[in-house]
């Protein structure tokens, strides 16, 4: 069993995010485009695919009620990596310095399956981590207690010596639930504090 370890959530912890990005380089009109990310491609209707939900079905349903949105229907299935700018400033060091002094690192994130599969390539980060759950491929979502007791029992880490990362409250406390510490992330300044204080980095 793992006694020491830390799990990052990945967007807005390790990377930014947010459907704006990719929107905002195809609807010019600033209003147009918080109408669109309100109305159609909305975070919620996003977050059935981090559920578990294929596109071949979300998106043909999407644009037979938005038909006049087709093409940027379209856009979110084949350009969803634009929607992820880059990292949030400082995390990646945080992760090569923990990887460096030994901690073993593990991820916990609400990412749709395909999604997944066309993002991780991209990010050599992840060769650092010893195991990642995904929302999407296990069809359960944070911050459901099961998809964390998932990972206890499949990371084989002692929930005691563990602590997990979320910019959300709610995942956080369904950490906390399980017996995993939890740190809100505000910010990887704040975070790099409080592994210091815990004695997962030093000097």
């Amino acid at each position: 069993m793992i006694r020491h370890s830390v799990i990052f959530d990945v967007g807005r912890v390790l990377f930014d995010w947010d459907l704006r990005y990719l929107f905002a380089k195809l609807i010019a009109d600033r209003q147009e485009l918080e109408w669109f990310v309100t109305n159609v491609v909305t975070p919620q209707w996003h977050f059935q695919h981090d559920a578990g939900r294929p596109l071949a079905e979300m998106v043909p349903e999407l644009k037979a009620g938005f038909p006049d949105q087709a093409p940027l229907i379209d856009a979110y299935a084949s350009r969803f990596n634009e929607t992820i700018p880059g990292p949030m400033p400082g995390s990646l060091e945080l992760v090569e310095r923990l990887d460096a002094a030994g901690v073993p690192l593990f991820a916990i994130t609400n990412f749709g399956h395909e999604f997944w599969e066309g993002f991780r390539p991209t990010q050599p980060i992840f060769d650092r981590f010893q195991d990642i759950i995904v929302s999407g491929t296990e069809k359960l979502m944070k911050p459901d207690p099961a998809i964390y007791q998932l990972a206890i029992e499949r990371f084989g880490i002692d929930p005691a010596g563990t602590l997990f990362i979320d910019d959300n409250a709610a995942n956080v406390v369904g950490a906390e639930s399980v017996g995993i510490a939890g740190h809100l992330f505000a910010g990887a300044s704040e975070l790099e504090a409080d592994l210091r204080a815990r004695g997962y980095l030093s000097g």
